[in-house]
């Protein structure tokens, strides 16, 4: 594993040791190929991340695709779940209360997980009913809704959102490490926040530098900065269970990362390296896996 400096050593090592203290030795691996990804708004979005670009909503199923595939009863095996998400609209919402027919429609057969971006009271109390879990992607920095979304909206947007949706539906918070083209802003901060409003459990993603964005010629977070956060995650929520999700960069950062993640205490990581599955066997964590999405 990679050399890292003697005090964020000893912060992962105080992580582990809380890990055990409160779970039990075993770890979760997800490849969440039973879970279908469905885009409501096709591949348009008003927005232009800069970190996405909607790049991400082109590996997705249209609602029309969706549709036509149940339709036709292909004789592939059906998904058990599906994520709902799409296209912000101007606001910062995903308009999922357009496409209700449909949502109901596959509330009928399969577990339902819901991106929505920022939601009112109103579109919460809808959830309730739809959703089995939501994935909120919680940001706690003005100055990165501005750059990264072109919002005029604040960190305390996401966090009224939040409660409206905690107190309606079980909400796992998403926080991207390095959003902001790499750089840390306001992750600690989300942290603070969320300690202060409580957790089902904390899913962690990094900055990917995506080709034909604004942030395309951005790097990572440095891993190091990254793999603190992690740890200062498990030591302020010892006994609330904390992810890896799938998007994070590939390569030497992914291999470097997942094997800190393991020694940092995260309770599942999705589609880990080879190395971190090793390492969890060395450590003594008994691996059991996944086909859907973490949050699931």
């Amino acid at each position: 594993m990679m050399e890292f400096s003697q005090q964020t050593k000893e912060l992962i090592d105080k992580a582990w040791a809380i890990r055990q203290l409160n779970f039990p030795a075993e770890i979760e691996f997800d490849y969440p190929e039973a879970t279908q990804v469905v885009t409501l708004t096709g591949k348009n979005c008003s927005l232009d991340c800069a970190h996405c670009g909607g790049h991400y909503l082109d590996g997705m199923k249209s609602v029309e695709e969706v549709t036509q595939r149940d339709s036709a009863g292909d004789g592939t095996a059906a998904p058990k779940s599906c994520l709902i998400s799409g296209g912000c609209d101007a606001q910062g919402k995903v308009p999922f209360l357009h496409q209700l027919p449909f949502i109901q429609d596959m509330k009928q057969s399969k577990r339902l997980n819901f991106h929505v971006g920022l939601v009112n009271e109103a579109e919460a109390e809808k959830l309730r009913e739809l959703a089995d879990v939501v994935s909120f992607d919680f940001v706690a920095d003005d100055p990165t809704i501005r750059e990264v979304f072109g919002l005029g909206r604040r960190a305390e947007d996401y966090l009224h959102s939040y409660r409206a949706l905690r107190q309606r539906v079980k909400v796992l918070p998403h926080i991207c490490i390095g959003l902001k083209g790499g750089e840390l802003a306001g992750e600690y901060r989300a942290l603070d926040l969320l300690e202060q409003e409580g957790v089902d459990g904390l899913v962690f993603i990094v900055f990917i530098p995506t080709p034909g964005t604004r942030y395309a010629d951005r790097q990572p977070p440095r891993l190091e900065e990254t793999v603190r956060l992690l740890a200062e995650a498990r030591l302020r929520f010892p006994a609330k269970p904390i992810y890896l999700g799938c998007m994070r960069p590939k390569g030497r950062y992914r291999q470097e990362l997942d094997l800190a993640a393991v020694r940092c205490g995260v309770n599942k990581i999705v589609v880990p390296t080879r190395a971190a599955v090793e390492l969890a066997r060395e450590l003594g964590l008994k691996a059991s896996r996944g086909e859907e999405c973490c949050v699931l």
